[in-house]
């Protein structure tokens, strides 16, 4: 196999620099390439050829970006210190902080793994963004690294191509949208698909084939009557077809539920011109020619999108009487719409700091994230940026004007908690287009939303279950901890108080000689104020801090502990071992058998508690199934139980799903399990006179967290009212 030479790669490089900086000698640039085939001149790929070609190719992708060649420089260097003896040390004194700030970036990005083991996956999205934060070219050299990669897939393993391709679709395509950078988002969206998909991949590729003549006779004949009439006009302009990339035809099939022959759109015409009034001037000449398809019109010049693209769309009959999509930029425009953030260090060299303030401002949708999102906790960061960042967003106007962006399925209150968190608080209304309408109405493109506020008006914990954002989900959690805290503890004491009594259990005497204290410390709840000021505010389930209350109050008495061990000393089997086999540690015991109850199927993440019944050893429940008993005879029998699995097991889990009943529903719902890749074990559908579906699936889930997501994502699906844990099925 014949490979491509270095030195002839190096040329190229250097000759695409040239042609956007004409006067730069890319001293730099020569150093850290005879640098980096030094270090490198050992090493191959697993294609064969030697190892400096990608590094080289990393570059030119970021070259034909016209970016820096700052940028350039790290880029060559950005495999050395992981791969060879050179250290950043050496790349500073030789290079200066900047290039070896880059270096040492995209190194540390290197070294995160993004497969889905859920923890690590989720710290290392949460680093990238990070990094985003102090110098977001270290994620654009990461992208030009991944799409090199993706070029030489081929060279791989089938199941790594895979597993590479997912990751690639999942994080790094919708983190290049996000920042704009629309040529690497499609190629890579289009590489993970040939992967990923490669039947639909391939067909679709020679259904295009088949059909590209008569849609380029379709196309070509527009863009002529569009020349003629912009010559016409003294408007100077650019104009071509530009062909829509394979997986955006597949995801528009998917969605609308269509074949190729239905997709009209796959060719648009873009026109490129100098000014934005030109811009309207060639939008006025288009709807003069032919007829605008209603609903089709986007002005993204004075409704920029949070990644700063900006370009007219619209789509029209044209000649044949088929639909063509026509978008209309300036040149600025589309060196953004191409390049995206990276477009803000072209023509930068030696000037640090040009367009700063603009720039901060284009990539407020970041500082805005990490500002309110709790870092320390990568399991929510992660979730909010899959349902945030990376999600459709919806457009919506202040009543001054202001064009607010948020996740789809928001709704009046994440508006307010987004104008400023006091607002949210105090909201207590909300008006669309000058109507009043309920707090859960969910917003739609181009809504002219007015909150109403009060000066008593307060948070209430149903906004937790029908805000879309996870920025309001955290504002209202964060109110009820901190605002309310003297309330809370003692709604929390009261509510131990009731079912304590209502169980026949002696408050006083449970709490005594500080039991309550110790399990605040069990818990990591921090004081005894603290636990029931987070039992108050829900944050923890009564019945859970009941049950550890009566374990210490059972371990105290004597002759209950004794008790307690005879029984335990009856259910030992021949065998002892860690656990029971279900990923549950007994504490303090071996070689008990060990089930997960039907009646609320625990997973992991659940308090959990263990009952020990009558010959068939311990049944582990949530530590609110109404199941579980707590009065004085029973006592005995209860057993801390904790989880001790090492993630690759499944457990089942129910979950009722209330939707209305419309056709396609059920079906919207299993595609969206199915993108999941969630398994479901079971399955029931009852519909109601009100044309409700009520759905009660049994899921097989690795634990609490991916059921959290999956019931996010479930939940905005369109005309899903509710989504629950179900409790079905026996107690044993």
């Amino acid at each position: 196999m014949e490979f491509a030479k270095p030195e002839k790669e190096f040329q190229r490089l250097l000759d695409t620099i040239h042609s956007y900086q004409p006067n730069n000698t890319c001293e730099d640039v020569k150093k850290a390439y005879a640098i980096a085939d030094e270090a490198h001149k050992d090493q191959h790929r697993v294609s064969g050829e030697p190892y400096i070609i990608h590094p080289l190719a990393v570059a030119q992708i970021l070259a034909e970006m016209k970016i820096d060649t700052t940028t350039i420089t790290a880029s060559l260097l950005h495999d050395v210190v992981e791969d060879t003896a050179l250290t950043l040390d050496d790349i500073k004194s030789q290079f200066g902080r900047e290039v070896a700030f880059l270096v040492d970036g995209v190194t540390k990005l290197s070294r995160l793994d993004y497969r889905t083991k859920e923890d690590q996956q989720l710290n290392s999205m949460r680093k990238m963004f990070l990094a985003m934060a102090k110098d977001v070219r270290v994620v654009v050299i990461k992208l030009a690294d991944r799409l090199h990669n993706m070029r030489t897939l081929r060279y791989m393993r089938s199941d790594k191509q895979k597993r590479i391709a997912q990751e690639t679709l999942e994080i790094f395509a919708p983190l290049a949208h996000r920042l704009g950078i629309f040529n690497i988002k499609w190629e890579l969206e289009d590489l993970s698909f040939r992967y990923l998909e490669p039947d639909k991949y391939y067909d679709l590729v020679d259904q295009m084939k088949q059909k590209r003549h008569v849609r380029e006779e379709i196309v070509n004949e527009a863009i002529e009557v569009l020349r003629k009439a912009l010559e016409e006009s003294h408007i100077k302009f650019e104009i071509n077809g530009r062909p829509k990339h394979f997986y955006s035809i597949y995801k528009k099939m998917k969605k609308d539920n269509r074949d190729l022959s239905q997709v009209y759109d796959l060719y648009a015409i873009r026109v490129i011109v100098d000014t934005v009034q030109d811009c309207y001037g060639v939008l006025g000449i288009v709807h003069s020619l032919w007829k605008p398809l209603p609903y089709r019109f986007k002005d993204y010049i004075a409704m920029p999108k949070p990644n700063n693209y900006q370009s007219l769309h619209t789509t029209v009959i044209g000649t044949r009487g088929q639909p063509v999509e026509i978008q209309i930029r300036t040149w600025e425009m589309h060196r953004v719409a191409e390049y995206g953030v990276a477009a803000h260090w072209r023509y930068k060299e030696g000037n640090a700091n040009a367009g700063k303030n603009e720039f901060d401002e284009k990539m407020g949708w970041l500082r805005n994230l990490l500002e309110w999102q709790d870092t320390s906790n990568p399991k929510e960061f992660v979730n909010a940026l899959k349902l945030d960042a990376f999600s459709d967003e919806v457009f919506v106007f202040s009543p001054r004007g202001d064009v607010i962006d948020l996740p789809q399925g928001s709704i009046p209150i994440d508006f307010a908690y987004r104008i400023h968190t006091e607002v949210g608080h105090h909201c207590v209304g909300a008006k669309i287009n000058g109507k009043i309408v309920p707090l859960d109405y969910e917003l739609k493109n181009g809504d002219i939303v007015e909150i109403i506020t009060s000066k008593t008006g307060k948070p209430s914990l149903d906004w937790l279950k029908i805000v879309g954002s996870s920025e309001s989900r955290s504002k209202i959690r964060s109110w009820f901890k901190k605002e309310n805290r003297e309330e809370n503890i003692l709604k929390g004491s009261d509510a131990l108080e009731r079912e304590c009594k209502r169980l026949g259990h002696d408050w006083k005497e449970l709490n005594k000689t500080s039991r309550l204290a110790r399990v605040a410390k069990q818990m990591n709840a921090g004081s005894e104020d603290d636990l029931l000021a987070a039992v108050g505010y829900g944050g923890f389930a009564v019945n859970t801090v009941l049950i550890k209350l009566l374990e210490l109050h059972k371990k105290d008495v004597q002759k209950e502990e004794k008790d307690h061990l005879a029984v335990l000393d009856k259910l030992k089997t021949h065998k002892p071992s860690k656990s029971g086999g279900s990923g549950i540690l007994v504490k303090g015991e071996s070689g008990l058998m060990v089930r997960l109850a039907k009646c609320c199927s625990p997973v992991p993440g659940d308090p959990i508690i263990g009952f020990i019944t009558r010959g068939r050893g311990v049944s582990v429940h949530r530590a609110d199934c109404p199941n579980v008993t707590h009065n004085q005879n029973d006592l005995d029998r209860l057993i801390d139980v904790e989880w001790d699995y090492d993630g690759q097991e499944k457990f089942d889990v129910n979950v009722e799903v209330t939707a209305y009943d419309r056709t396609g529903v059920i079906a919207e719902i299993m595609a969206a399990l199915a993108e999941m890749k969630v398994s479901i074990t079971s399955m029931n559908a009852r519909v109601t006179d009100t044309k409700t579906v009520t759905l009660h699936m049994g899921l097989s889930i690795k634990d609490l967290a991916q059921l959290e997501f999956i019931s996010t994502k479930i939940r905005r699906l369109k005309d899903v009212y509710s989504v629950q844990r179900f409790t079905g099925g026996s107690s044993q």
